[in-house]
């Protein structure tokens, strides 16, 4: 019995010299300091924690040189900075607004590390100062996520949008999908739409609207559908429920945004030289600046300049067709003879070279090498989707259908 009784007084000394022994580590481990991790920082694509960083906006008349050397960028890395910038983006084009950041060392120095311009909301350049001077463009990460809207006219496409409260792109890639199926001018009460988009965000914050995907357009109670599919990853193009092509092979005019100032014309008093003749082209009048469009695919046959036409771009489209576009303030860089462009792709910018009174584009239409009045004419659609995709093409069809007619 009394051999029991120590071994039980044995056993709970030791639970009581455990247990203050647990209590004392823990004691100890509450006073040790506690270190607080935390998730790494990026920006642009740079680990930032060790650095001290200068985020900057570039003001009116500000150049770049101005805001290396402000901070603490010699001339000699300047001169080589431009140097390198070459074949990356025109430093002499540093846009007032834009953001800018300086990456600094955390030493007693604070040597520049690095320097990123904003070019615009997706892409950035990039200055990385660290050893050799290197420069080089990123791209910030998009986060597309979809939405379908639908909508019913009581007076215009773009109130309806707006009443939606989505963006106004909405309404004018409605209005370049279905330019050559409905005309918006017509539009009547009560008719309506359902539209299925992306929206893209970056860093959280919305920045637009990408690429309509499917849309059902109800006009007159007749249903107009398109369908986007890219038969490759660069090109993508609106079909109907058939795989018919909802464009023509030309577009209606070279410009988004335009009013007819002259038309086509056998005879027309010229208001520069006052003399009565032929007007054979059309007047598109814009601000100057405007980008002007080829207006089918095709290659370019003349990019250049002559007293009368001003900066022009001539195109042959094919056989038949051949267009011109005259008095642009400039052709865009990269437009020489020989370059083949896509219908939409700009190739210059409104202006009022040449034989001209105000900005405006000429619109010149050639067919079977007689220029033509372009709105007269019986154009071609375009191509429809190759045997060789129909079948992907519908099962993306099939299941565009199925998101425009479900509710949820």
């Amino acid at each position: 019995m009394k051999k029991s009784v120590g071994l039980i007084l044995i056993v709970i000394s030791l639970l009581f010299i455990l247990t203050n022994l647990n209590n004392s580590k823990s004691k100890l481990l509450d006073n040790e300091p506690q270190i607080e991790i935390t998730d790494p920082v990026y920006e642009y694509g740079i680990l930032v924690d060790s650095f001290n960083l200068i985020h900057g906006v570039v003001k009116n008349g500000q150049t770049l040189g101005e805001i290396l050397y402000a901070n603490h960028i010699n001339h000699q890395k300047i001169a080589e900075i431009v140097l390198k910038s070459k074949e990356i983006f025109d430093v002499r084009r540093v846009n007032p607004g834009k953001k800018y950041l300086v990456i600094n060392s955390k030493d007693s120095i604070e040597k520049a590390c690095y320097f990123i311009y904003e070019e615009s909301q997706t892409t950035y350049i990039v200055v990385d100062m660290i050893d050799e001077i290197d420069v080089y463009k990123g791209e910030k990460e998009i986060i597309t996520k979809l939405k379908k809207s639908t909508g019913q006219i009581t007076s215009s496409l773009s109130e309806a949008v707006e009443n939606l409260g989505v963006s106004p792109r909405v309404s004018i890639q409605l209005s370049e999908i279905y330019a050559w199926t409905i005309d918006f001018f017509k539009i009547q009460k009560g008719d309506a739409f359902t539209v299925y988009y992306e929206n893209n965000y970056i860093d959280g914050e919305y920045i637009g609207i990408g690429n309509i995907l499917a849309a059902e357009f109800i006009h007159k109670d007749k249903s107009f559908y398109a369908f986007y599919y890219k038969a490759n990853k660069n090109f993508g193009e609106y079909f109907d429920e058939e795989g018919r092509t909802l464009r023509k092979a030309f577009l209606k005019a070279p410009l988004d945004f335009y009013r007819i100032s002259s038309r086509y014309s056998k005879n027309r008093k010229h208001p520069v030289t006052g003399k009565w003749k032929g007007h054979f082209g059309t007047d598109y009048a814009a601000p100057r600046g405007t980008p002007i469009m080829s207006t089918a695919n095709g290659t370019v046959q003349v990019a250049g300049r002559t007293r009368n036409n001003g900066n022009y771009v001539k195109i042959r489209h094919n056989g038949t067709y051949t267009t011109q576009y005259l008095h642009m303030s400039k052709i865009k860089p990269g437009i020489r003879k020989g370059v083949y462009v896509k219908q939409g792709e700009t190739i210059g910018y409104v202006g009022s070279t040449g034989l001209a009174t105000g900005p405006h584009v000429c619109y010149r239409f050639w067919k079977n090498g007689k220029q033509v009045d372009p709105y007269m004419q019986k154009l071609p659609p375009g191509d429809p989707i190759q045997e060789s995709n129909k079948k992907e093409y519908f099962t993306v069809k099939d299941s565009l259908m199925n998101i425009l007619n479900n509710t949820y």
